[in-house]
């Protein structure tokens, strides 16, 4: 069976920095990409960033610049480096597994990243 385990969020001021880090286990085939959607209440998830296998990574347009993603493929692990946060990040964020590069197949439970002073 396929699990996600997220970890890293929490409670940061704005300008501050967190990471997340989100390891995929049980998956009997190479996962082409993963990522990171975030969710606000009553709002649809929204991707934040994706790294492929080959490490090209993609970012929504509010992260650009202030968030990193990146990969340990031997660890089927995701890292989201989050930094100059501001208080409209604060969501819920999900990581996720795509294995065909045709959609999420994996989803993780989700971890809160609170951004307040």
């Amino acid at each position: 069976q396929v699990q996600l385990v997220e970890s890293g969020g929490g409670l940061v001021q704005p300008g501050g920095s967190l990471r997340l880090s989100c390891t995929i286990s049980g998956s009997k085939l190479s996962i082409y990409a993963m990522g990171w959607y975030c969710q606000t209440p009553g709002n649809q998830r929204d991707v934040v960033a994706e790294i492929t296998r080959d490490g090209v990574a993609k970012y929504k347009d509010s992260v650009k610049g202030r968030f990193t993603i990146s990969r340990d493929n031997d660890k089927n692990t995701v890292y989201l480096q989050m930094s100059s946060v501001k208080p409209e990040d604060t969501a819920v964020y999900y990581c996720y597994g795509d294995i065909t590069g045709y959609g999420v197949d994996y989803w993780g439970q989700g971890t809160q990243v609170t951004v307040s002073s």
